[in-house]
C-alpha cells in the first residue's frame, strides 16, 4: 500500500556492528535501480530489505528528493515485494508484483492459476492504493513506457505456440496440475545461469493506456508471436513517443553458437526489422538505448572471440530512421584505450553519451560528444550505475558505490561555468540524496597496492586493513579473487564482502590480475587462453606486495574465490602451498568436463577450442591435472542450481580430494544457484567460511554453524 510517512532512518548503534555477524549484515538495505519521471520532478529507487521473519529479501519502491534536500519516503509495501517499474507521462508508476490482488467491485477477474504470478500494477501520481491493470497466465516479467506517450510494452512468459490467452492459460494450468517439468530441445543453449530455456517463451506485448481511464484493464497485443527463445534474456528500450520497441534478439547459429542482434519493432503493427546485426556472427549487439528525440540508438557491441584473441567491446551508434543494410547504418564510438564500457545513456539533449566504464578498479562516468568524439570525465570517485539524466539537463541522477561504501543515490550537478573541466579532472559536483541505507562506516580502511608483473605490466589491487591491525599486532591475510574472468574489484560487493572479514581482524586483498577489465585490451590478452598463467603470476606478485605491509602477518594467509575465482583457487591449491587454507566456491575443476556441461558450451570453445580438437589447452590449464600436488586444506562450496559452473565440478573436486585424504569440507546448497541468494543460506555460507579460516589459519577449534 502507498505510504507518505515512512522515511529513511539513521542508525543509532555503531555502524560497524552491522558486520559483526553475517545475520546483522543481511539487514542492510540494498539500493537497486533508479528512474526519473518524464517531467523530472520525481525520482524513484527500488530498495531490497530483509523481511520481518528474516527468511527472504523483499523489494519496495521509495521516492527520493530530486534536489537532495528532503528525506526519502516509502511508496509501496507488500510481503511479495515489487519488481520492474516505470513512469508514465503524468508521474504515475507502473510496477510488477505477485502481491495479493484486491477483490470486489471494479477489480479485474482473477483467472485460475494466476494468483501467484506477477501482474502489472499502477500507483497513481497523486498516491493512494495501487491497482491491477494487466495480467497474463504466465505472469508479467517487465514493463517499459514511452516517456512522452501512454504506449507501453510488457514482457511476459507464454506457452509455446499459444496464440490465444485461453490456450495459454490451459497449458500453464495442465502442466501444474500434472506436475510436468519436461522440455524438449532441438538445439543449444538449454540452460542459462540458474534456469532452463523453455518450454515457455518470453514474448513482448503492446498496450496503450487511456489517460482518461487509467484504471481500465488493458488489452494486450503480442508483438513477437514467433519469438520462441530469442528473447529469453533480452534488454528492452522504447522510443519516447512509444512508437518503436528496441530489443536484443538471439539468433541460433551452427554448432550450438548464437548471435545477438538488436531489432526494432513497430508498436502499432508488430512489424520487425533488424537494426544492428552481423550475419556472419562476428559481432553481438545488445542493450539498446534510445536518444531523447527517438532518432538514434546506441548498443553495446562485442566482437566474436577466438582462441588467439579475446572479444573487443565498444559502443555502436545507429540511425533508427535510416535505411540500408543493418551493418552499414552505424559507427563505432571510441571511449579510449583502457575504459571498459558497462552502462550507457544519452545525455538530456542527445548531443552526447554518458558512459559508466571500468577503469583501474573504479567505474567513473564519462561523457562522449557525438559531434566531435571528445571524451570528458564527469566523475573520478567510486563506481557509478543506473544513470538517469534530468530531462532539463540540470543534473544527472545515479547510484555511486565504492569498495568501502554501499550504493548511495547521488545528484550530479554540472559546473555553472564552462561545460568542460580541465583534462583528467571531474566536472560534476556530487550531492548525496537521502535514501534507505544503514552503513555510514566500515570496520577498517582501504588502501591501494601497486607492483609490477614479471613482464613489466603495472598491477594494482585494493587492500582492506581492519581497524584493529597494527605493526605490533598484524592482521591475518585473505586473498579474494574475482570471477568473470573478465571483471574488476571496482565497487561494493554484497556477495564477497570484505568487511565481514575485516570485522574479525582480517586484511583482505582484492586484486585485478590479467584478464581484468579497465586496463585495456592488452591486460585481457595477457591471460587469454592460459588462465593459470599470467593471472596466477599476477596474483602472487600482488600478494607479495601486500604482505610487505607492516600491519599484515605474512605467516597467516588464506586464498578464496568463486566462479573463475574458484578456478583460480583450485589452480593455486595445485601450484603453491603458501596459503594455510583455500576456499573454492562455484569453481571449475575439470575443464574438459566443464566445457560440455556449462550452459553456454560454445562460448568457452571460442577461447579454448574443443577437448577433442584442442586437447593440449585442456591438459595444460585444467586444475584437476595437478590434484596430487595439493596439500592445503580446502573448503569446497556449490549450489545445485548453478548451470554456469555446474555442481559436477565441485562433486568431482570433492571426490578427488577425499580419495587422496586431503583435509577438506564440502558445503552444498540444494536450492541455490551461482550466487547463494537466500539470506539464511548466505548467513550459513559466511559462517562456514569464517569457521574454516578460523580453524586452519588461526588455529581455533572447528565450530559447525548452528543450522548445519
Amino acid at each position: 500500500m502507498a505510504s507518505s510517512t515512512d522515511s529513511a532512518s539513521t542508525p543509532t548503534e555503531r555502524p560497524a556492528r552491522l558486520f559483526d555477524s553475517p545475520a546483522a549484515y543481511m539487514t542492510i538495505p540494498r539500493l537497486g535501480e533508479l528512474a526519473v519521471s518524464p517531467a523530472g520532478d520525481r525520482l524513484v529507487v527500488s530498495v531490497t530489505e530483509l523481511d520481518d521473519q528474516g527468511a527472504k529479501f523483499v523489494t519496495s519502491l521509495w521516492e527520493l528528493d530530486t534536489e537532495a534536500a528532503a528525506p526519502a519516503r516509502r511508496l509501496t509495501r507488500s510481503s511479495e515485494g515489487e519488481a520492474a517499474f516505470a513512469f508514465l507521462p503524468d508521474g504515475s508508476i507502473l510496477f510488477t508484483s505477485s502481491r495479493p490482488r484486491p477483490r470486489g467491485a471494479g477489480a479485474p477477474e482473477e483467472k485460475e492459476g494466476e494468483a501467484d504470478r506477477p501482474a502489472l500494477w499502477m500507483l497513481p501520481a497523486a498516491g493512494g492504493e495501487p491497482y491491477v491493470i494487466a495480467t497474463r497466465p504466465g505472469g508479467i516479467a517487465g514493463v517499459l513506457t514511452g516517456r512522452t506517450s501512454w504506449s507501453i510494452v510488457l514482457a511476459a512468459k507464454v506457452a509455446p505456440g499459444a496464440t490465444e490467452p485461453e490456450d495459454d492459460r490451459k497449458w500453464w494450468s495442465e502442466r501444474k496440475a500434472k506436475k510436468v517439468s519436461a522440455a524438449l530441445y532441438d538445439g543449444l543453449p538449454v540452460r542459462h545461469w540458474d534456469h532452463f530455456l523453455g518450454p515457455q517463451e518470453l514474448h513482448l506485448f503492446a498496450a496503450t493506456i487511456d489517460p482518461g481511464r487509467p484504471d481500465a484493464h488493458l488489452d494486450l497485443r503480442d508483438l513477437t508471436p514467433d519469438a520462441r527463445q530469442a528473447l529469453h534474456d533480452c534488454n528492452l528500450a522504447i522510443t519516447p513517443d512509444g512508437s518503436t520497441v528496441l530489443v536484443d534478439w538471439m539468433v541460433r547459429l551452427e554448432a550450438g553458437r548464437v548471435r545477438q542482434d538488436v531489432v526494432a519493432i513497430d508498436h502499432a503493427t508488430g512489424e520487425r526489422r533488424v537494426l544492428a546485426a552481423a550475419e556472419d556472427g562476428a559481432f553481438d549487439y545488445s542493450n539498446p538505448v534510445v536518444s531523447p528525440d527517438g532518432r538514434h540508438v546506441v548498443t553495446r557491441r562485442i566482437s566474436r572471440a577466438t582462441v588467439t584473441d579475446p572479444a573487443v567491446v565498444d559502443l555502436w551508434y545507429t540511425d533508427l530512421t535510416g535505411s540500408g543494410r543493418a551493418q552499414e547504418r552505424g559507427r563505432s564510438i571510441d571511449i579510449g584505450d583502457e575504459p571498459y564500457p558497462q552502462e550507457v545513456v544519452f545525455n538530456s539533449d542527445g548531443s552526447g553519451l554518458v558512459v559508466a566504464a571500468n577503469w583501474h578498479g573504479r567505474d567513473p562516468l564519462y561523457e562522449i560528444a557525438l559531434d566531435t568524439g571528445e571524451v570528458s570525465l564527469l566523475t573520478d570517485d567510486g563506481s557509478w550505475s543506473s544513470v538517469q539524466p534530468a530531462p532539463d539537463g540540470s543534473a544527472l541522477f545515479a547510484l555511486r558505490s565504492r569498495v568501502d561504501d554501499p550504493p548511495r543515490a547521488v545528484r550530479l550537478v554540472p559546473p555553472s561555468g564552462p561545460r568542460r573541466a580541465p583534462a583528467g579532472s571531474a566536472s560534476h559536483e556530487a550531492r548525496v540524496i537521502d535514501a534507505p541505507r544503514s552503513v555510514e562506516a566500515v570496520p577498517g580502511r582501504v588502501e591501494e597496492v601497486t607492483t609490477e608483473a614479471a613482464d613489466g605490466t603495472p598491477l594494482r589491487a585494493w587492500l582492506v586493513i581492519p581497524e584493529c591491525a597494527s605493526a605490533s599486532s598484524p592482521a591475518p591475510f585473505a586473498l579474494v579473487i574475482h570471477g568473470g574472468p573478465l571483471g574488476s574489484w571496482s565497487s561494493w560487493h554484497w556477495r564477497w564482502n570484505p568487511w565481514l572479514l575485516a570485522a574479525r581482524g582480517w586484511a583482505v586483498l582484492l586484486p585485478d590480475p590479467a584478464l581484468s577489465t579497465g586496463y585495456g585490451q592488452k591486460m585481457i590478452q595477457r591471460g587469454w587462453g592460459q588462465w593459470g598463467g599470467a593471472p596466477f603470476r599476477d596474483l602472487m606478485a600482488l600478494t607479495d606486495a601486500a604482505l610487505q605491509h607492516p600491519e599484515i602477518d605474512e605467516t597467516r594467509t588464506a586464498a578464496l574465490g568463486g566462479s573463475y575465482g574458484g578456478y583460480m583457487a583450485n589452480w593455486i591449491a595445485g601450484h603453491t602451498d603458501r596459503f594455510a587454507a583455500i576456499v573454492s566456491h562455484a569453481s571449475l575443476w575439470s575443464l574438459e568436463q566443464f566445457q560440455g556441461t556449462t550452459d553456454w558450451p560454445a562460448y568457452w570453445a571460442d577461447e579454448w577450442g574443443y577437448p577433442d580438437t584442442d586437447p593440449e589447452m585442456y591438459a595444460k590449464w585444467s586444475p584437476d591435472r595437478f590434484v596430487d600436488a595439493i596439500k592445503t586444506p580446502m573448503l569446497v562450496i556449490h549450489g545445485d542450481r548453478d548451470y554456469r559452473c555446474p555442481v559436477s565440478e565441485s562433486l568431482r573436486l570433492w571426490a578427488d580430494l577425499t580419495r587422496r585424504g586431503i583435509t577438506s569440507k564440502f558445503l552444498f546448497f540444494a536450492d541455490e544457484n551461482h550466487w547463494i541468494l537466500q539470506p539464511g543460506d548466505a548467513v550459513v555460507w559466511y559462517e562456514t567460511v569464517l569457521a574454516f579460516l578460523d580453524e586452519h589459519v588461526l588455529g581455533k577449534e572447528w565450530r559447525t554453524p548452528d543450522l548445519l
